[in-house]
């Protein structure tokens, strides 16, 4: 009798200990990502035009694609978060129930892209840059755990931008913006793991969020969580994800109309 009450205890303390070896919360803090220059993000105006005489007096209705890619945040410290041109902060710890899922709240924090080439209009050339715009919405990402590595996530993105266009070869004291509200819908099943070594950078970071190139907020460095990285095999259309190969894959953020955000993700690529 003693020593099947000695194996019970045994064994409800391996249990114990396997549920303990996990993070019982991810710690809120920042996901950063780089965007490449190939073609894959970009913002369409087939279906919604820059109006007619936005260029020049006598510019036609644009219905082009914009092709982006990004361009490194401006830090307080010189490449805090390395090549990274987004932010999304988690605002709050989320905690895991006894369901292993947990809620918190997303918000993007900073968005740094440019055209990959000027555009062609009958006004002439013109570059293009894409910031936030003003105070971003909040956004619910609910985070499941399959397993003490990782696991899961869905959420919803939401931001405001600005897109500015600048002439090309020639000044011009006319400011030339347009604004976006870009809703990406929620993904399932868009992989995490848990983030073994200590968070980079370590503390808060100070980030030019406004895209005016100065560092004006400080926000939370990373923490306990990597998204877009799994714990399992990746696989195509798992989350969004576009294609496999070469190391990595590709994750697409598609918001059904006009635009579309596209990063490619490898063990190591998430900056830092």
């Amino acid at each position: 009798m003693k020593s099947r009450t000695l194996g019970i205890f045994f064994l409800l303390s391996i249990l114990a200990s396997s549920v303990f070896a996990a993070d019982r919360a991810i710690q809120n803090g920042i996901d950063v990502w780089q965007t490449k220059g190939d073609g894959s993000t970009f913002i369409d105006f087939a279906r919604n035009p820059i109006p007619a005489g936005f260029f020049c007096a006598s510019s036609a209705p644009y219905t082009g694609r914009l092709a982006l890619e990004g361009v490194p945040i401006v830090t307080g410290t010189p490449r805090a978060l390395g090549a990274a041109d987004t932010i999304v902060q988690r605002l709050d710890d989320a905690v895991f129930n006894k369901r292993g899922t947990a809620m918190t709240r997303l918000q993007f924090r900073a968005l740094s892209l440019k055209s990959v080439s000027a555009i062609e209009t009958s006004c002439g050339k013109f570059t293009a840059s894409v910031r936030l715009d003003g105070v971003q919405p909040t956004t619910q990402m609910l985070i499941v755990r399959d397993d003490e590595n990782g696991g899961r996530f869905s959420a919803p993105l939401a931001l405001n931008v600005r897109v500015k266009f600048t002439p090309v070869g020639r000044e011009s004291r006319e400011v030339l913006e347009i604004s976006k509200e870009v809703r990406f819908p929620a993904m399932p099943n868009f992989p995490w793991r848990t983030k073994t070594v200590a968070p980079t950078p370590a503390g808060f970071v100070q980030v030019d969020t406004d895209g005016d190139g100065m560092a004006d907020t400080y926000l939370p460095g990373t923490s306990n969580f990597i998204a877009g990285q799994s714990s399992r095999p990746i696989k195509p259309g798992m989350g969004g994800v576009a294609k496999v190969g070469g190391g990595g894959h590709y994750v697409c953020h598609d918001s059904g109309t006009d635009e579309q955000h596209c990063i490619y993700l490898c063990d190591g690529c998430q900056i830092p």
